[in-house]
């Protein structure tokens, strides 16, 4: 690869599909998809990602079944004990982000202790995008930065881009290079609207759980032909 990414963002869909066209029930879609999330961050720190960012739960998916989102929040909670395992030998570090404070003490102890037993990792840093939404981030940080001004710690002219990304869930990260949608759909779902104002997008019509390394490294490749200018001629 001649023009790596530095960053991949991936919106993970098609998990219940999936199961659909296998005859399978919803739960096991998503526990497919999250499967193969834990071997895609193996794969992307053995080609040398340095940041993962995917959308896990989005702030609008609680409109789903009671049934569906109990199982999911069930799943999430297992699988970040048995991800933190898998690849924190592999120097992979984890980080969530999104409204954890809503979420139950269990789910939130569950991922302060993820967070925690890999954060002086050094590899791929995955980044899950857990019970979030990009309107939500941005009003957020909108409110975090309103209550600077009111207590006369910024002025209002000390309001710039840099500032206000530094309010943000990302704000230790670069923005990402390149966004890859899996399943055909083509959007962005209210996922990472500040961040993705300059990334390349790349749309695989396939499920997430049959999302490979393989094609993973066909995205990449696609990435690299692009013509990045920013807006410059």
């Amino acid at each position: 690869m001649n023009n790596m990414p530095e960053h991949i963002a991936i919106i993970m869909d098609g998990n219940r599909r999936w199961a659909r066209e296998h005859g399978l029930n919803t739960k096991l879609g998503h526990k497919e998809g999250a499967e193969n999330l834990k071997e895609l961050t193996r794969y992307a720190n053995k080609i040398g990602l340095k940041y993962l960012t995917v959308y896990a739960f989005s702030t609008e998916n609680w409109k789903r079944s009671e049934e569906e989102v109990g199982a999911l929040m069930l799943l999430f909670k297992n699988y970040l004990n048995d991800l933190v395992e898998a690849v924190d030998t592999e120097n992979v570090r984890v980080k969530i982000f999104g409204s954890i404070d809503s979420l139950s003490k269990t789910l939130q102890s569950s991922i302060k202790k993820a967070m925690e037993k890999t954060k002086n990792n050094t590899g791929t840093t995955l980044s899950i995008a857990f019970n979030y939404g990009g309107r939500d981030e941005i009003t957020n940080a909108v409110k975090e930065i309103a209550t600077e001004v009111k207590e006369n710690k910024i002025d209002v002219e000390d309001i710039t881009e840099q500032l206000i990304s530094k309010h943000l869930y990302t704000k230790d990260e670069p923005d990402p290079d390149l966004l890859i949608r899996t399943s055909g759909e083509i959007r962005l779902s209210n996922f990472l609207p500040w961040q993705l104002v300059y990334s390349e997008f790349v749309f695989v019509d396939k499920y997430w759980p049959d999302f490979s390394g393989a094609d993973l490294e066909e995205a990449i490749k696609t990435y690299e032909k692009r013509n990045r200018k920013f807006g410059g001629k």
